[in-house]
């Protein structure tokens, strides 16, 4: 089984209350058996000077996603932190609500490796992202 410890989204929203992730509108909405989605509403917060979403923003979301996924793929007393992330922007979005998802690539002793993929409210694909992350004591 994928997921080491019980997700429950209500529990998940409200631990991102006062981070990053509520400033930006990041909510996680689905947990599958291989996978953990989490969308984004695009506003003027996210924009950069030309009006379309800043690439940093989609990072903060494929990052988010695929870390928390990780955190619950572990053991109690190890937690993941962020080693590397890789993100491939390819439409520019303007306005909507984007969705990502994230499944793993590789589930390692020391390391994890998570593929996120992001798509719009077209289901069009946004950005493609690999996530790396350290398993640490915690």
């Amino acid at each position: 089984m994928l997921w080491k410890q019980p997700i429950d989204l209500e529990l998940l929203n409200h631990s991102m209350k006062g981070t990053l992730c509520e400033l930006l509108e990041i909510h996680f909405i689905e947990v599958r058996e291989n996978a953990l989605i989490a969308t984004m509403k695009i506003g003027q917060k996210h924009m950069q000077p030309m009006r379309i979403m800043h690439g940093g923003a989609s990072c903060v979301l494929a990052e988010t996603v695929g870390s928390t996924a990780a955190n619950f793929c572990v053991e109690s007393g190890k937690v993941c932190v962020g080693l590397e992330i890789n993100i491939n922007h390819l439409r520019p979005v303007k306005t909507g609500i984007l969705t990502a998802m994230a499944t793993p690539l590789h589930l390692g002793r020391t390391t994890q490796v998570w593929d996120i993929k992001i798509h719009n409210e077209q289901n069009k694909l946004v950005a493609v992202s690999r996530h790396t992350v350290a398993i640490i004591q915690n």
